[in-house]
């Protein structure tokens, strides 16, 4: 049983004429039989992807409707995957100069640090990670080799260690209800404090625990990725964008793994008619100073 459905919602062509520059700071790029697997789980246990198309087709998509950069992102799920997907996103990097890619490592494999080291080398900016995925506690100790290797290489962590989405019909080797909460992460904050930490979907779902995480912490970041959009169940009371720290939260979309437009959330934006400085800020200025990029 999914959690979710497809919306059959209408799209526009581009991005709005009066936005400032926008980076999707949260897209996934996998090779294609990756992709398919992912979609395979999707369709049974989440919801169904409208956007069914290859990294290369997902670059062209999203740049030709105007957004100007993509990070991508991707994570392993086992151990002795990381390496090839990290030269699978660092050729598409090569390829397409308006791709800032992430490398993955899986928590506790073998040489995990290494693996990092060779990822940053190819050019990648950071890592992305999935505690739902890769079943890891922040606190844990394999843990430990992640984050002072990206501190060290003053390298950018993204790690979805929000609780949710959660589906209730899918069987986590870890319940993300006991691995993933703010106070695990407030630790690794504290812990790591030149380590520049995103989270995504502003934490899903303590939004305001989070918001408060940002008010204490520089070195947290959020994203926005379909915690917008009035589709995600167990997300109420619905966050407010502009309680969030402004420099501290980066617009991002989970394209193409989504059930509905692909610009469902900046048409929610843009009705939200936030301030210039917010709005650019948001956009793209934000992300670029997590990745430590020039505008």
């Amino acid at each position: 049983m999914s959690i979710g459905h497809a919306l059959d919602d209408s799209e526009g062509k581009r991005l709005p004429d009066h936005f400032p520059s926008v980076m999707d700071a949260h897209v996934h790029l996998f090779p294609d039989a990756l992709f398919q697997a992912i979609w395979r789980w999707f369709d049974r246990f989440a919801w169904p992807i409208r956007y069914k198309l290859t990294s290369p087709q997902i670059i062209e998509f999203l740049s030709s409707r105007g957004v100007g950069r993509i990070l991508g992102l991707h994570y392993s799920h086992r151990p002795g995957m990381a390496r090839h997907l990290n030269r699978y996103m660092a050729e598409l990097c090569r390829q397409y100069p308006q791709v800032i890619g992430v490398a993955t490592v899986f928590p506790g494999e073998n040489n995990a640090a290494t693996i990092m080291k060779e990822a940053f080398e190819m050019g990648l900016v950071g890592i992305k990670l999935h505690a739902h995925v890769q079943y890891f506690a922040m606190d844990d100790a394999a843990m430990e080799e992640i984050y002072e290797t990206c501190a060290d290489h003053n390298k950018s962590l993204i790690m979805h260690v929000g609780r949710e989405p959660k589906n209730p019909s899918y069987q986590y080797k870890r319940d993300p209800y006991e691995t993933c909460n703010f106070q695990k992460l407030e630790f690794v904050l504290k812990n790591y404090p030149d380590l520049r930490i995103c989270v995504p979907h502003l934490g899903a779902n303590e939004f305001d625990q989070y918001r408060r995480l940002l008010e204490c912490y520089d070195n947290l970041w959020v994203d926005t990725a379909m915690a917008l959009a009035d589709y995600l169940p167990n997300l109420e009371p619905r966050p407010q964008l502009l309680d969030f720290r402004a420099d501290r939260i980066m617009f991002g979309t989970d394209f193409p793994n989504i059930p509905y437009a692909w610009d469902r959330e900046i048409r929610r934006l843009e009705a939200l008619h936030l301030p210039g400085d917010f709005l650019k800020n948001l956009l793209e200025r934000n992300a670029s100073e997590f990745l430590s990029i020039k505008t």
